[in-house]
């Protein structure tokens, strides 16, 4: 966990892959790699989704690999067995954080309520996902829950974009922000990665604008 939150701080953005073609999620991962964001999120969510994760995990380079939308325990084995370094999750489910934390894996699962996070905080966990950040009101909700949770970090994601992205960073207990805007689906199926390492070096640029 160490290194992983010292790469969110020096770069606080997650960018989220969605591609069941292993080619380009590969080299989707390669393109954010460029634009300086070292950490992703490969989200379970196409057939071969799970492919394109092991596939960027296997191309090697200096990345963490995260697997995303992973909704069961079977699901979370069989990702760190494929080489996830941490697991992100829409929602808080005992048997996923409890494999986490006995295996030594960051989790993020989702959060939304004040109740969620004091289960995830009764649990062990530290850190969490906010989901979907947006829709659960933003900026707002989350100042709201981290004067109360003060030892908690979020990750807020679901409509985060480079309109709010400051104002999500702003925040102290903010880690990272998640965000699928880095990736849009006509640049990846276009093969257009030189759009993804520029969106991610301005995505950087946003970031550093705030917390620097």
């Amino acid at each position: 966990m160490r290194e992983l939150n010292e790469r969110m701080q020096a770069a606080p953005i997650v960018p989220l892959i969605d591609e069941s073609d292993a080619d380009r999620a590969v080299a989707t991962a390669q393109a954010l790699q460029e634009g300086g964001l070292t950490v992703i999120e490969v989200v379970l969510r196409g057939e071969g989704a799970l492919e394109g994760m092991q596939a960027i995990v296997d191309a090697g380079g200096d990345l963490i690999v995260g697997a995303g939308t992973v909704l069961t325990l079977d699901q979370a084995r069989q990702v760190h067995a494929a080489g996830a370094q941490f697991i992100v999750s829409p929602g808080l489910v005992d048997d996923i954080a409890k494999y986490c934390l006995d295996e030594g894996l960051p989790f993020f699962p989702g959060t939304v309520t004040a109740g969620e996070v004091q289960r995830a905080y009764a649990l062990g966990l530290r850190e969490v996902k906010f989901f979907p950040a947006s829709l659960a009101g933003g900026v707002p909700m989350l100042r709201a829950l981290g004067s109360v949770f003060r030892e908690m970090r979020f990750m807020p994601t679901g409509g985060v974009s480079p309109a709010n992205l400051p104002d999500f960073l702003a925040l102290p207990h903010v880690l990272a922000c998640g965000g699928s805007w880095l990736t849009p689906n006509d640049a990846v199926a276009g093969g257009n990665f030189g759009a993804v390492t520029a969106l991610a070096r301005q995505a950087i640029d946003l970031a550093r604008s705030v917390r620097d």
